[in-house]
């Protein structure tokens, strides 16, 4: 006789365990992006002009974008063969390591060469480990979740990342407050990557409660598991792949642009102090986290697609007023550009947690999710920062620039978005005879 199904967990349990979840993930991955930003041009490129350090700090930020594909692949492929949970808490301990790491990492001056190439590794450890947690993490909460909910739900987990940057620079900013520059500089930036041991324990007795989703399970119980989750997904879905990626490369763009690549250059292109760019970053991500949830509940209402296409076009026609304003060098009118920049990027990310599992077939659903939102992220977010940087470099810093780069991803996405159907009365199943193919 076959074993009866463990008892389905809460929907509000599960919410809580992707947002805590999420949170420490994205806490770790933005302590990097904060010392990348602070720090780590001098403490592991010494020897390169401030410029070409900055650029050098940058790359190793977006190293991780470029391991997080292959992270959703290998993390994918489980989770699709082997259950969601398993590989939740699998990411989560790759995470929680390679951060650690980062903080017990010597400089350069202890070890030459070592230290940034160590560095790389552990950054990339950190992007195969965050490319298998979103995507696991919304999966969880959409097939946990009542079907005319989804959106709501699905949202809770996506507080993970303001919640976690929000975190991150409430810690850089309370150390930079308290701690001379010096001091800083030589040690006190690792104690956030330390911290993330504690943060770790807490997330992973959380996620080891909760249980399989129903849907998966009756995938299993049948055992109609993909042999290889990624190839029957390129085989039967690459042009919805495709095209599920072009929001990720909007919101993606826009979030780093906003959170991370405005720390350097508003200190050391507008002159603004660290601490109050600090500040205009935490209001940014509460302005981020309060919008999310009420977002991803209108798309039950309003739908997906509909939703994300409204926040394709405002990153658009907002792209140039957020930059003028931002040159204006009031820390009052930054924080006002980004907020409502942020919430114009909240209108794509908060639906996306519903929308992309929706897309995909319970067999192949974790894959899709993840490569298609780690894709669009490796090409948008990884390349904002150094693009952005470069940008800047070769027209003597015109806010324009950034305002062109903003428009042009949008109209990217905008091409993606069109061409994919809407999905919010769409029902989640072991068949899942609603989801067909879309050519590329």
């Amino acid at each position: 006789m076959a074993s009866p199904d463990p008892p389905e967990t809460s929907p509000w349990r599960v919410a809580a365990a992707g947002f805590i979840g999420t949170a420490i993930e994205y806490y770790d991955f933005f302590i990097f992006g904060t010392a990348a930003a602070l720090v780590f041009g001098k403490a592991f490129f010494p020897d390169l002009s401030p410029t070409s350090a900055l650029l050098a700090s940058f790359a190793t930020f977006a190293v991780a974008f470029i391991a997080r594909p292959l992270g959703a692949v290998f993390f994918g492929h489980f989770g699709d063969r082997l259950g969601r949970k398993t590989m939740l808490v699998a990411s989560l301990l790759t995470m929680g390591l390679a951060t650690v790491g980062v903080g017990l990492l010597p400089g350069y001056q202890a070890i030459g060469l070592w230290a940034p190439a160590l560095l790389v590794l552990l950054r990339l450890a950190q992007g195969i480990g965050l490319g298998g947690e979103f995507g696991g993490a919304m999966i969880m909460m959409t097939e946990h979740a009542p079907a005319r909910r989804r959106g709501f739900f699905a949202a809770l987990p996506q507080l993970g990342p303001p919640v976690g940057l929000a975190l991150s620079s409430v810690t850089f900013l309370l150390i930079t407050l308290v701690m001379s520059p010096a001091g800083f500089e030589a040690w006190g930036w690792r104690v956030p990557f330390l911290a993330s041991a504690l943060l770790v324990v807490v997330g992973l007795y959380v996620r080891l409660s909760i249980s399989e989703s129903a849907v998966f399970r009756a995938v299993t119980r049948r055992r109609e598991q993909a042999r290889v989750p990624l190839v029957e997904l390129l085989r039967t879905q690459l042009g919805r792949l495709l095209l599920a990626s072009g929001p990720s490369l909007l919101s993606s763009m826009l979030f780093f642009l906003i959170t991370t690549y405005a720390l350097s250059y508003g200190t050391s292109v507008l002159g603004v102090s660290r601490p109050l760019m600090l500040v205009v970053v935490i209001v940014v991500v509460i302005v981020n986290a309060l919008v999310t949830v009420p977002l991803g509940a209108a798309s039950d209402r309003i739908g997906r697609r509909r939703m994300v296409l409204w926040g394709v076009v405002g990153s658009a026609v907002w792209a140039v007023p957020m930059f003028w304003l931002v040159h204006t060098r009031s820390v009052v009118l930054i924080a006002l550009a980004f907020s409502i920049g942020i919430a114009i990027y909240s209108m794509i990310f908060a639906p996306l947690g519903a929308y992309l599992p929706e897309l995909f077939t319970t067999r192949t659903r974790y894959t899709g999710t993840s490569v298609a939102f780690n894709l669009g992220a490796m090409c948008g977010g990884a390349l904002a920062p150094t693009v952005a940087t470069q940008l800047g470099a070769a027209t003597g810093n015109a806010w324009w620039a950034l305002s062109g780069y903003v428009v042009v991803v949008s109209l990217i996405a905008l091409v993606g978005v069109l061409k994919l159907p809407e999905t919010h009365h769409s029902s989640l199943g072991p068949t899942d005879s609603h989801v067909g193919s879309t050519a590329a």
